[in-house]
């Protein structure tokens, strides 16, 4: 049985001049892996998936997989809300290398409960790798209620939930229905505390796009039960966590990685960079939790 745990970075894709820079993301694997990262995602929703053509998001499969070496897993984003599209990235994650896939649930299509379960066993089906589930209503508009996720649970491929419905207690619920080791993730940054709280043991973060040594502390840290500890780490980091969702993300992440270096600002449309507020506020939550030196 496949596990997964500790913290997975949502990998920001970075763009120079229109275009994908292979070297820029290559060079932020290797950073994220330095820094003792457990994990990485290329190609979610942080990546910018919903703008990248099919060549483009097989090319960063094949990029992160080269990069990482086989020394932390590679969970490829392979979600879409068409069913046929999911199995399609699956199979090139695949036979590209990956160790699993994330899928968010099918987003505009508003399936149902039964749907749902529907379309993660035809995935499951399709493609014999390990599958983290993604629901996430405030982009979907669906929500894979505890019942439904017990019922696509069964799946042997199914192995892991990313949780960004917002309620870390519904961990609770979700493992008193599954049968089987199964892997639980906060999907947000300010929310990896609770979630570790009632029983998750990892964390899919946009935060260890910039600060990714902390965020693995942090996991460490939890995973210890190092309770005291854990929490003044995460009340430093707080105030980024937060800052980072102040517009749509990635644009604050890749702000604040432009901020220190690391890749290009750019994004594509229809994402815009932030307002100078938000610029503001971002580089003195930066300055607060350590990760950019004050003027």
């Amino acid at each position: 049985m496949t596990v997964f745990k500790g913290v997975y970075t949502a990998l920001i894709t970075p763009f120079r001049n229109g275009v994908v820079d292979d070297a820029a993301f290559q060079a932020l694997i290797e950073r994220q892996i330095d820094n003792g990262v457990h994990g990485i995602i290329p190609v979610g929703t942080t990546g910018e998936s919903a703008t990248v053509d099919d060549a483009e998001h097989w090319h960063l499969f094949d990029l992160a997989i080269e990069a990482a070496a086989g020394r932390v897993p590679v969970l490829a984003g392979c979600g879409s809300n068409d069913t046929q599209a999911a199995i399609r990235h699956m199979q090139v994650a695949k036979k590209a290398g990956a160790d699993g896939a994330l899928i968010v649930a099918p987003y505009y299509n508003k399936p149902s409960q039964a749907g749902l379960i529907a379309h993660f066993n035809a995935l499951g089906n399709a493609v014999d790798l390990p599958i983290m589930v993604y629901n996430i209503p405030g982009r979907t508009n669906v929500d894979i209620l505890p019942d439904t996720m017990a019922e696509i649970a069964k799946h042997p491929n199914v192995v892991a939930l990313k949780d960004s419905a917002g309620d870390p207690s519904r961990t609770a619920l979700h493992l008193a229905r599954i049968n089987k080791p199964f892997s639980i993730f906060a999907g947000d940054d300010n929310l990896a505390l609770g979630f570790a709280a009632y029983g998750a043991v990892g964390c899919v973060s946009v935060l260890s796009n910039i600060m990714p040594r902390e965020c693995a502390q942090l996991q460490n840290l939890l995973a210890a039960g190092e309770m005291v500890e854990a929490r003044a780490l995460n009340q430093r980091l707080d105030p980024l966590q937060r800052a980072l969702f102040l517009e749509p993300n990635p644009g604050p992440a890749k702000f604040a990685m432009a901020t220190l270096g690391l890749c290009a600002e750019d994004l594509r449309l229809p994402l815009v960079p932030p307002v100078q507020a938000t610029r503001v506020a971002v580089q003195t939550a930066m300055i607060a939790a350590g990760a950019l030196r004050g003027t």
